[in-house]
């Protein structure tokens, strides 16, 4: 089972570039979308090509913002969207399929702002989704992945020191929301498969920063520790443009 995470940087931007033949060449069975920046109706319309995948979204009641969807080789057992908390379900950033062994979230965790004004709410969201993937746990082991907006180690970003506690992504409180994540059962696979390997999956428009390589590592895929021993293989694969973020990569054995 190929699984593959992009925040797309907007579905319908993406798609006038080399998305398609992206697609095509990753080949995912299963492929999550953060950031489709889309209505429902318009995420099925831009995605109606992919003839070979079920398309389930989950759009922001603000237009043109967030959102997230997955597209799924075999049909899923259900689909379902967001929290279940008014104040955290207004963005579309929660989209998660049911298959026979698992269930598969993707998540756009929401970024704390350059001027941090939105990580008090961003701490209590942290919170809101781990009690929310403790509960699918319950019933069956989860994979969940997406742009989870922070870099959880020093090895996860380029400049750490001159970010530690100043930018949002690397303030302590986003670093400790991940921390809940990985002490609660949930192990990050990439850093597991590759404990030393520097690579990053986001890169500021800025300053020639993906040339540069100055970027970030802040998109994740998780899964309960009961499914590590099927995880065969976690990348980063940079070499796929087309937005500020590269996509992610799990295979599980079936």
């Amino acid at each position: 089972m190929r699984i593959v995470s992009f925040n797309v940087n907007g579905i319908r931007a993406i798609l006038k570039k080399d998305f398609a033949r992206d697609v095509e060449i990753m080949n995912p069975d299963i492929l999550c979308l953060q950031e489709t920046k889309a209505q429902d109706d318009q995420v099925a319309e831009a995605l109606a090509d992919f003839k070979d995948y079920h398309i389930y979204s989950n759009s922001a009641v603000k237009k043109g913002y967030s959102g997230t969807a997955i597209m799924s080789k075999e049909k899923p057992l259900s689909v379902d969207f967001d929290l279940k908390i008014e104040e955290h379900d207004q963005e579309g950033r929660v989209t998660c399929a049911e298959y026979k062994d698992y269930y598969v979230v993707t998540v756009y965790v929401p970024n704390s702002k350059n001027d941090l004004s939105r990580l008090d709410y961003r701490t209590t969201w942290d919170e809101a989704l781990l009690n929310y993937v403790k509960e699918l746990e319950a019933k069956k082991p989860v994979v969940i992945c997406g742009d989870f907006n922070v870099a959880h180690k020093e090895i996860d970003l380029a400049r750490p020191k001159q970010n530690y506690d100043k930018s949002a992504g690397f303030t302590q409180k986003e670093i400790d929301g991940m921390d809940a994540f990985t002490s609660n059962g949930l192990v990050d696979t990439f850093r597991a498969l590759n404990p030393e390997q520097i690579k990053y999956s986001w890169w500021s428009y800025r300053g020639g920063a993906r040339a540069k390589n100055v970027g970030w590592r802040i998109d994740y895929f998780l899964v309960s520790e009961s499914l590590m021993p099927r995880v065969k293989k976690a990348q980063i694969l940079n070499e796929i443009m087309g937005s500020d973020h590269c996509p992610v990569l799990v295979e599980l054995e079936d």
